[in-house]
């Protein structure tokens, strides 16, 4: 039987079978991180597969490092009420590497019984809709680094060897254990390799729908973390934790199928079809407002800068690493698809990918053409395309009363623009510089990210 269900039934046979003890009813909360109740396995099976679970709204209103800033919709004059958690029971899966537990992932319904405009699943799911609405499925994957760290938060390795098969061999337990823990839970590895940083890995998982991406991009982040302090080491996904070294991204790979196929799949070698163009280009479009989604903290905008395999500005491309919409097209493959390659590993990937949807369908519904394709070097040579904005101040002011923070629903822009101004007001006290990672940051950052 696989890890994964479709069903409550079949949960209910998985869990049987695998002797489940306790299931975890998760939500991702606005940073990304996954909360929720753990609940006996025969308790959830029996009604709480039904009737779901309380939780206070307060989770869509942390930051990083688990404070409350000040918030317009959810605050001490509201009571910080609670909101329910309602099961989605096609999601279950079960855990390699904790025998005996589950997890079965929540959308969360206000206390009017609508769905929670603030919750990153509901963001989500709402973009989806305005794809399928437009006829299109949106198919995706991701890559997302991390850094594999002593327990004083030291990187494992001194040195960097990309993708070296000979380099630390030592290291081929946690991480043999990682690649396993993952499939487990349902999430299609396709590979592992070393990053082009000291201690920083990556692992690749295979494409699948929007939701379930961001679902399974959510575990991977619990699952590695969990699986690095199994064996006395940490993980952590903060976009920037050294000034000199390599940042950790979250690239996205996004195709669209229609009725069953790539839509992408009638292009030609180095010469996108024109849904792909439009979809593209709504991705360039946008890409201003959407580096907030992708750099939400005082520490992920310090990624962008040339020469480090982040894109500076919104162009578009071939099989050309320095781009921000990078192509993969070739005559007739059903793997034609867009790799964004902009957001850090720290961003929440619900939101992240929300945004991409709605950038996209845009491009589409709009016919918005990307323009002429940028090769060679677009650090030396971006000519006129439009900057990435590279601290979070201007990251906010990109998103704040744009086109693509409207899209997502006013109450949720405005609450994440919010969260991330206390972020530049704390930066501001404690690290001014906007090229430096320092200790404090390091220690607001790290472990939480």
């Amino acid at each position: 039987m696989t890890p994964r269900a479709g069903s409550i039934d079949e949960f209910r046979e998985l869990a049987i079978e695998r002797q489940l003890h306790t299931i975890e009813l998760a939500a991702p909360d606005t940073q990304g991180h996954l909360r929720g109740k753990r609940i006996p396995a025969a308790r959830f099976l029996d009604s709480v597969h039904e009737s779901g679970a309380h939780i206070a709204d307060a989770m869509f209103v942390f930051d990083m490092a688990n404070d409350l800033p000040d918030n317009e919709f959810i605050n001490m004059d509201t009571g910080y009420l609670d909101c329910h958690l309602v099961p989605d029971n096609t999601t279950g899966r079960v855990f390699g590497h904790r025998p005996g537990y589950g997890l079965v992932f929540a959308d969360a319904v206000d206390h009017r019984g609508e769905p929670h405009p603030l919750a990153p699943r509901t963001v989500l799911a709402n973009q989806i809709e305005r794809c399928r609405a437009a006829g299109v499925e949106p198919l995706m994957a991701t890559e997302m680094e991390f850094y594999l760290c002593h327990e004083d938060w030291s990187p494992v390795q001194e040195h960097i060897q990309y993708s070296s098969l000979t380099d630390m061999p030592e290291l081929e337990p946690v991480l043999a254990d990682m690649r396993h823990a993952l499939a487990t839970a349902g999430i299609d590895v396709e590979s592992s390799n070393a990053e082009y940083g000291p201690g920083q890995v990556e692992i690749n998982a295979g494409p699948t729908d929007a939701m379930t991406a961001a679902d399974n991009a959510a575990l991977y982040k619990s699952i590695v973390k969990q699986v690095a302090r199994q064996h006395g080491l940490r993980a952590t996904f903060m976009a920037k934790p050294w000034t000199e070294q390599s940042g950790s991204g979250m690239h996205i790979h996004l195709s669209l199928t229609a009725e069953g196929a790539n839509a992408f799949a009638s292009s030609e070698t180095g010469n996108p079809n024109e849904l792909m163009r439009h979809w593209t280009g709504g991705l360039l479009a946008h890409a201003e407002a959407l580096t907030l989604l992708g750099a939400s903290t005082s520490n992920g905008p310090k990624r962008i800068r040339p020469y480090t395999f982040c894109p500076t500005h919104a162009t578009w491309g071939l099989d050309n690493r320095t781009v921000l919409a990078r192509c993969i097209v070739e005559t007739g493959s059903s793997a034609n698809r867009v790799e964004y390659r902009s957001a850090g590993s720290d961003a929440n990937p619900y939101l992240l990918l929300a945004g991409l949807l709605a950038a996209g369908i845009d491009g589409v519904e709009r016919g918005i053409d990307p323009g002429e394709l940028s090769e060679g070097d677009l650090y030396t040579n971006p000519g006129d395309h439009a900057a990435l904005p590279t601290d979070l101040m201007s990251a906010i002011a990109a998103f704040e009363g744009s086109p693509l923070a409207a899209a997502l629903g006013d109450s949720f822009a405005r609450s994440f623009a919010s969260i991330a101004a206390a972020e530049v007001a704390l930066a501001a006290e404690h690290n001014p510089d906007p090229d430096d990672v320092n200790d404090w940051e390091r220690a607001r950052f790290i472990e939480h990210s």
